[in-house]
């Protein structure tokens, strides 16, 4: 049940944004008949467990923060007796994602061989199997290929060239048991969705056109919302990912496109760049950017922060040489300037004097950078920290 890639470079495209700090372990809940025990083993690694509904809304998990041990996951109606030592927590969706990311580095350390440990020995099974062997349900370990959909695309290009399909295969998701439950203000306007297009077959031509050219605005709105949301030095940035409210709508579809699965604060926050200091489209084509932190001005985190960049309309990782995609706090040999900044640099080849661990390669056409904080404090955490702006590099 639960399972984790067995790497992440340009290759995985299933999730947007996929971050290369943390080592996952993921799993589709859905408590039936009986229980799915989840086991959390002891460790060292820092880690955080992120619990959303299928529309990306978190969720408390009911389980303490950092605290080892054996839990049920039960649906709330569930009656029965459990083993000793197993704790009841009650899961209010009939299908929900849990994903557990365990931190590579902590406190400037390497822990990649603990948190692949880590991971390795979480658990998930059926009750029925839990009570024949306590040992059941270990993470799968998949290779990075069964990730290589890129499932952002696909639903791009269809609301692009088959906007019609689209909607029906949206409907049938809406309509799903599974699907965590509409509001009654919500269930109005798909049952009005439903009596204007029906099953989406036989339209008249004209409300095929309307419907058609209604998806696509949609759409169009999507991704303008999210790249508009933006601080005064171009970095987008929401606080309101996983918590929205009834009004939220909009950004939570802009949040689903562009960083699906993105935790809430105050267990990380992200700031996302597509244009420079100017306004200008970051392209691999020009000689480059730098971005500096001046002294005292990165995020402040418990955990770590972490700059990557992505491809534009993926949003995967860029593939290169190196095999480099991100700088971070835990990179080793990272070089400040004399005056305690921090400059990154995104180009397509190194800067001359640029030290490799402060440098990011990018391709020769647009791209994104996205800094995340995990554990943000300070300025991060309570919104007032605003990420310098992107500078294009000058000279020969």
């Amino acid at each position: 049940m639960l399972f984790g890639p067995d790497r992440v470079t340009p290759l995985y495209g299933a999730v947007v944004a996929i971050n290369v700090d943390t080592l996952y372990a993921s799993a589709i809940v859905e408590p039936g008949p009986e229980p799915v025990i989840f086991t959390i083993p002891k460790t060292s690694v820092s880690y955080s467990l992120l619990t959303a509904t299928n529309f990306g809304d978190v969720f408390d998990s009911g389980i303490p923060s950092g605290r080892p041990g054996s839990y049920a996951l039960t649906a709330p109606d569930w009656h029965g007796t459990l083993p000793s030592g197993v704790t009841r927590v009650n899961v209010p969706y009939q299908q929900s994602m849990w994903i557990i990311r365990g931190d590579k580095y902590s406190g400037g350390r390497n822990t990649v061989a603990k948190a692949e440990s880590f991971r390795r020995n979480l658990r998930m099974a059926t009750l029925s199997d839990y009570v024949a062997n306590r040992d059941a349900g270990h993470t799968s370990i998949v290779p990075e290929a069964t990730f290589a959909i890129r499932y952002k695309v696909i639903a791009d290009n269809l609301v692009a060239r088959a906007p019609i399909t689209f909607l029906r295969q949206l409907q049938a998701a809406v309509h799903d048991p599974k699907t965590a439950p509409l509001g009654r203000e919500d269930k109005a306007v798909a049952a009005e969705f439903d009596h204007i297009f029906g099953n989406g077959r036989n339209l008249p031509d004209k409300l095929r056109d309307q419907i058609a050219r209604g998806a696509r605005q949609g759409h169009a709105r999507i991704t303008e919302n999210y790249l508009d949301h933006t601080t005064g030095t171009n970095w987008v940035n929401f606080r309101n990912i996983g918590k929205w409210s009834d009004q939220d709508y909009l950004d939570r579809s802009s949040i689903a496109e562009f960083l699906q699965w993105g935790n809430s604060l105050p267990t990380a926050a992200y700031w996302h760049a597509f244009k420079d200091a100017s306004g200008t489209a970051l392209n691999g084509s020009s000689k480059g950017y730098v971005v500096t932190f001046p002294a005292g001005r990165l995020p402040e985190t418990s955990r770590f922060w972490s700059l990557t960049a992505y491809t534009p309309q993926a949003v995967t990782l860029i593939p290169n040489s190196a095999g480099t995609y991100a700088v971070a706090s835990y990179t080793p040999g990272l070089k400040k300037n004399p005056d305690g900044s921090l400059s990154i640099y995104l180009s397509r080849t190194r800067p001359a004097g640029v030290a490799p661990a402060n440098w990011i390669p990018v391709g020769s056409g647009e791209f994104n950078v996205m800094l995340r904080a995990y554990g943000p404090q300070g300025g991060a955490l309570d919104g007032s920290y605003v990420p310098p702006g992107i500078t294009p590099l000058t000279g020969s």
